[in-house]
């Protein structure tokens, strides 16, 4: 709103209105602003959650061994962030952008989601919440509705990047081509040309390997705001965890937004440059200013908890802004902990069943998300049941935990930036 605004008294010579045209100045008014209000209204919606007794049903107090007891702590603060994420996007953003469209609605469809699963477990005093089944058709539908814009939008296009020999013949540079274009190519890590081509993966589809291409492109658009959203929603399991690996999460994604909408910068890392992406920027900052106002009352020990509200938007976000400027084939990596946390809990399940059927009780880890794994002494484990791994033997405090987990994030941060140049 304000964009189109400054944007209009330009044209009157009004002077500093120039500034809302540089995609760095409204970046860090958008990051700051979400900061503000993040801090601002969570003091105001905990004293009103409080108030009204909307609090997190009692989690279980034997997985804690130092005997903190998390009672009426208020639950469903995503809406927190998901408040001081939108205002200023919707204030600083270019609202006719697509991909800021896609992210607006994405973060509202999630949140939404989110809160009907809290709603459940705090009204209906059912610790379940909303039925899994539910969940998944929520979060395919939304990877649907994603996947089809992509792929119908006459605005989304790319300019694909092309090496190319010097006149002199004495090195390959990048350029790319003049003419942006519909494409079914991602950037790929480790990889030399740099590109995997969806319609090429189908390729024995023959003359209709493009439209097979394009499915296989929704498909796998599904699979991923699926599996990142479930990922970060098994995260929020400690105070901190989830809110700080995500905006450790948001600052890569902004930067690879930046450098994607950036023709010079997309040519030196050899990757497609995206016309628009450059919104994502402001997204992105304000949802690390969102994220790191709502740490202000959720860190070690928590005044407030995300909920699925929260958790379950956050990883949509992360996973549909990656599917934007063609980078989620880098997830595995940049969300690594979620990965891990989300792997730990299938395999646990599998392991417990194939027991079952054997009728021997086993187990892989002490207790999973493996967050859970690190915080359980030995003293807690079921003594009839077989452990594979029992490490660490003593538990470790939650907040170092957490700590730990972000050092954790950083390092793969640090490895899907450095991916891009590693061939």
């Amino acid at each position: 709103m304000l964009y189109y605004i400054f944007r209009w008294l330009e044209e009157y010579g009004i002077s500093g209105s120039h500034l809302w045209g540089y995609i760095s100045f409204r970046g860090i008014v958008a990051l700051i602003l979400a900061l503000i209000i993040s801090a601002w209204f969570g003091e105001k919606f905990i004293k009103c959650l409080k108030r009204k007794q909307i609090t997190e049903v009692q989690r279980d107090a034997s997985i804690d061994p130092f005997g903190v007891k998390k009672i009426g702590v208020p639950s469903m603060g995503g809406i927190i962030i998901i408040v001081a994420l939108l205002i200023p996007v919707l204030l600083l953003g270019r609202l006719r952008n697509i991909y800021l469209i896609l992210m607006v609605v994405t973060t509202v469809w999630l949140g939404f989601l989110g809160g009907m699963d809290d709603f459940i477990k705090i009204f209906r005093h059912n610790k379940e919440g909303l039925k899994g089944k539910y969940k998944i058709v929520g979060q395919v539908t939304i990877g649907l509705i994603v996947g089809l814009v992509l792929w119908a939008s006459p605005d989304v296009k790319a300019n694909l990047n092309l090496e190319v020999t010097k006149n002199d013949g004495t090195e390959m540079v990048v350029q790319h081509k003049d003419k942006a274009e519909k494409t079914l190519k991602t950037t790929i890590p480790l990889v030399k040309n740099h590109n995997l081509d969806y319609s090429e993966i189908m390729s024995f589809c023959g003359k209709y390997k493009t439209a097979a291409g394009w499915i296989l492109f929704v498909i796998m658009t599904i699979v991923v705001v699926t599996a990142v959203s479930n990922g970060a929603n098994l995260n929020d399991g400690m105070d901190g965890m989830c809110a700080g690996n995500s905006a450790i999460i948001g600052v890569v994604l902004g930067i690879l937004a930046y450098v994607s909408s950036h023709l010079r910068y997309a040519a030196y890392l050899n990757i497609m440059y995206i016309p628009g992406s450059e919104e994502l920027v402001v997204f992105f900052m304000a949802f690390i200013g969102a994220l790191i106002g709502f740490l202000w009352y959720n860190a070690y020990p928590a005044q407030v908890f995300m909920g699925d509200t929260g958790s379950l938007t956050i990883g949509g976000i992360i996973a549909v802004g990656a599917i934007i400027i063609h980078k989620e084939l880098l997830l595995p990596i940049l969300c690594g902990i979620f990965f891990i946390e989300s792997l730990s809990v299938i395999v646990q399940v599998y392991y417990y069943k194939l027991g079952k059927r054997k009728g021997v009780k086993q187990r892989i880890f002490k207790r999973t998300p493996i967050h859970d794994n690190f915080r359980t002494q030995d003293s807690q484990l079921d003594p009839e049941c077989k452990y594979l791994i029992k490490v660490p033997h003593n538990a470790v405090h939650e907040s170092k935990i957490t700590i730990r987990f972000w050092i954790t994030t950083i390092i793969l941060a640090a490895l899907a930036i450095i991916t891009l140049k590693i061939r």
